[in-house]
């Protein structure tokens, strides 16, 4: 067996507990190497051009310490009608137990019409470390530097 086929059909998984409402579709993965499960529309609604709306899925989660839900836009929504999410990604923290939202935006020509349970983002579980600041008064120096965007050339 080799590394790769061990992880795709094994991944790490962590029991999430959820609420639905009757509007809500639970999330799922499309096929088994998928990091993200699909989140979809309780509503029925259309965008317009450059128009933003909090979409909702009719979801909530007890996501555990340590984790967080990282909320990405669906790539095939913004190639085929230019619909993205505003906030990207989106995070819902650990201690957060009201209903998740999408916030999407229409960035195409033309208004885009979503019916209930159409897929409109994705949710991946990540695990996160809380970082220790220490202020100190010089930082080590680098190579790059204080180099921006940009700095590190086209290759």
């Amino acid at each position: 067996m080799s590394f790769l086929s061990y992880h795709v059909c094994h991944p790490m998984r962590v029991d999430i507990p959820i609420a639905v409402t009757e509007e809500a579709l639970i999330p799922s993965y499309q096929t088994e190497g998928s990091a993200g499960m699909d989140l979809r529309s309780a509503i029925e609604f259309t965008l317009q051009p450059m128009e933003r709306k909090l979409v909702p899925t009719g979801l909530r989660m007890a996501i555990p310490p340590g984790y967080e839900g990282q909320v990405r836009p669906r790539s095939g929504l913004a190639y085929k009608h230019g619909v993205g999410m505003v906030n990207s990604p989106g995070t819902i923290d650990c201690d957060y137990r009201g209903e998740i939202g999408v916030l999407l935006i229409n960035l195409g020509q033309e208004a885009v019409t979503f019916q209930k349970g159409d897929r409109i983002a994705q949710l991946v579980i990540a695990q996160y470390q809380r970082a220790e600041l220490t202020v100190h008064p010089t930082l080590e120096e680098t190579e790059r530097g204080g180099g921006g965007f940009g700095s590190t050339g086209k290759q």
